[in-house]
């Protein structure tokens, strides 16, 4: 009985740690706004007077990634979905995402709507760890050809070494130690075993593997293009590749604290990104402004309508 009690009681503290590190990072971040209250001001006073034009091309490029998200989560299996559900379940998603811990919103809608649409829950768990993994990995490779195409990009002082050397260090020595672990862990090999078979599957479709890698990839830029655009509307004068640098080293950053949507967490690594890309600090602050608030705080009541109404209709 005690073996059977022990998953509950694993998930709960596993739960209270992440409830836990969240107050701890929205705290510290509650802190910092207040301690840099002039600066938030400005940020925010810049942002009222950016260009519209540069604005409206930052909301479609913020629209395109829900699409983009659809034709991934497509791509991750081999069954056809419904097209326009699957849009929709993306943009509830994303709306849920900033309600729970570590991406755990958009995993409960995802996860829902696939079974929902006739897939087991192991395969539709499956579907979701290979989307995530190949949304990663395409995050990974544009950043180390980022770094390939255009060295400067990060901009390094004389005496600090290129960090390029250590990436193709490091890269390996990860990954060896994630084989190691699956190796050594039975429930994980059993786990790698079930996800290799449907990676396999869906990479025997052509049309599947594209729409899984060519999602991923147009994911990953268009919410680096949303930057870009209101870097631009701003009059920020940065050049593109250290923006998309920037998003693409915060994004990874915010990722190792499961904060609701990156709340807090991706909000300053961020502006910590765009800071040491060149940009001043009311600038920083402005453009992580303009990001939240065409990729969070706007579609976040109609993501919630929308999730609202596909559970009304049973779509979750």
């Amino acid at each position: 009985m005690a073996e059977a009690e022990s998953p509950p009681i694993t998930l709960g503290r596993r739960l209270y740690v992440q409830l836990g590190v969240t107050v701890v990072v929205l705290a510290a971040v509650g802190g910092t706004l207040v301690a840099h209250r002039a600066t938030l001001d400005s940020g925010t006073e810049r942002l009222a007077a950016a260009d519209g034009e540069w604005l409206v091309l930052a909301c479609l490029a913020a629209l395109a990634t829900w699409v983009c998200a659809a034709v991934a989560q497509q791509g991750a299996v081999v069954e056809p979905l419904p097209k326009g559900r699957l849009v929709a379940a993306q943009f509830a998603a994303g709306a849920a995402n900033h309600l729970l811990p570590a991406g755990a919103g958009a995993t409960l809608v995802n996860l829902r709507f696939l079974t929902r649409c006739g897939l087991s829950t192991r395969r539709s768990a499956t579907a979701l760890a290979v989307k995530a993994a190949a949304g990663a990995a395409v995050r990974c490779a544009l950043g180390v050809t980022l770094l390939l195409v255009s060295p400067g990009t990060l901009r390094l002082s004389a005496r600090t070494p290129h960090p390029l050397p250590y990436l193709l260090v490091l890269l390996p020595v990860a990954a060896a130690v994630g084989v190691l672990a699956v190796v050594f862990n039975g429930r994980l090999r059993r786990a790698a075993g079930g996800a290799l078979a449907d990676v396999r599957d869906v990479h025997q479709c052509r049309a599947r593997a594209c729409a899984l890698w060519g999602g991923s990839v147009g994911f990953a830029l268009l919410h680096a293009g949303v930057i870009v655009a209101v870097v631009h509307a701003i009059g920020l004068g940065l050049p593109t590749s250290g923006v998309v640098m920037a998003y693409l080293v915060a994004s990874g950053a915010a990722a190792l604290l499961p904060t609701p949507g990156g709340l807090g967490s991706l909000d300053a690594a961020l502006a910590l990104a765009l800071t040491a890309a060149g940009a001043p600090g009311p600038e920083a602050v402005s453009a992580v402004l303009g990001y939240r608030l065409l990729t969070g705080w706007l579609p976040m009541v109609p993501g919630l309508l929308v999730l609202a109404l596909l559970a009304r209709r049973s779509a979750l």
